[in-house]
């Protein structure tokens, strides 16, 4: 590996939560789109994090040896014993059975350090103090949620006890499941990412409740397929709660109402769909010649009468 890296300077929690196997990583800097350089995770095999002075390889070559096999530990292990420049990289991995493995080279810039705990790891390195990585800890075993909240909850802890010492950023949360259906597409739970932004971190959490309303669509779309009316539209209502301004939402829910006959239980989502943008009027116009509404004029006429 070569001795030199990316400046990723940074603090990061990565975790497997043990309750349903998901696989996570969370992170901060003071450098754009980090992103696209600290986080690695793959269902059913493992997470990573590596940062300071980034070789960025340790996240592909990490997870291809816990998924052959691997331990966090001995996949890590092997990686620094290759690398010259192991003094000035901080990494950290857990692996689908929850061990954890994490490496803090003596020359990365203070303050830094890391902190492990059941089936998970914070690190931190050019903070303002060594606050950082025992508050990230303590927040996240303190937190309650899926993986993704108590990922976002040690970000936060940490941010607050100082965070890196140049200020924010970037930010990104990656979590995948548990196991692997081969497909890594339908392997990721949340991929999210905050190039540039004065407070990465708030702006991240709010991707995640827009991310989290779309789940409840896309599930909502999943249960009308199978013919579960009632819990599709409970899967809609619930993501319009979660994400009140943004009008697509109310929109779908309105129509897959209108199309099962249910158009007085429609008709004041569209108006009020219809209020923020009269563009959607013209949408539903075109829903019916690609099969995603009832051909029916009378429904439609009183549909655009709401505009």
């Amino acid at each position: 590996m070569e001795h030199r890296g990316r400046l990723a300077h940074t603090f990061s929690i990565v975790a497997r939560d043990p309750e349903t196997g998901e696989l996570g990583v969370a992170v901060q800097s003071h450098w754009f789109s980090v992103g696209s350089v600290v986080p690695w995770a793959e269902a059913g095999v493992g997470a990573v994090a590596t940062q300071s002075l980034v070789e960025v390889s340790y996240g592909p070559l990490g997870l291809a040896l816990m998924r052959a096999g691997k331990s966090a530990g001995e996949a890590l292990t092997a990686l620094l014993a290759a690398d010259e420049g192991r003094d000035l990289r901080q990494v950290a991995m857990v692996d689908a059975q929850g061990r954890v493995a994490v490496h803090t080279g003596p020359r990365c810039i203070a303050e830094a350090g890391h902190a492990v705990g059941p089936g998970f790891s914070v690190q931190a390195n050019m903070m303002i103090t060594s606050d950082v990585w025992p508050a990230m800890a303590d927040a996240y075993e303190s937190a309650e949620g899926d993986l993704a909240e108590r990922l976002l909850a040690a970000l936060e802890a940490g941010q607050a006890a100082g965070g890196d010492i140049r200020g924010q950023q970037s930010a990104a949360i990656l979590v995948v499941k548990g196991t692997s259906t081969g497909r890594p597409w339908a392997d990721t739970v949340m991929d999210l990412r905050v190039e540039d932004h004065p407070e990465p971190i708030r702006e991240l959490r709010r991707l995640v409740q827009i991310h989290r309303a779309y789940q409840h669509m896309n599930r909502g779309d999943e249960r009308l397929g199978e013919g579960k009316v009632e819990e599709a539209l409970e899967e809609y209502r619930a993501a319009a709660a979660l994400a009140p301004h943004i009008e697509e939402l109310p929109f779908w829910q309105a129509v897959t109402l209108a199309d099962l006959g249910r158009l007085e239980e429609a008709l004041p989502l569209f108006g009020r769909v219809f209020a923020v943008n009269p563009a959607w009027a013209d949408l539903v116009r075109r829903l019916p010649a690609s099969g995603l509404l009832r051909d029916d004029p009378e429904m439609m006429r009183r549909i655009l009468e709401t505009l």
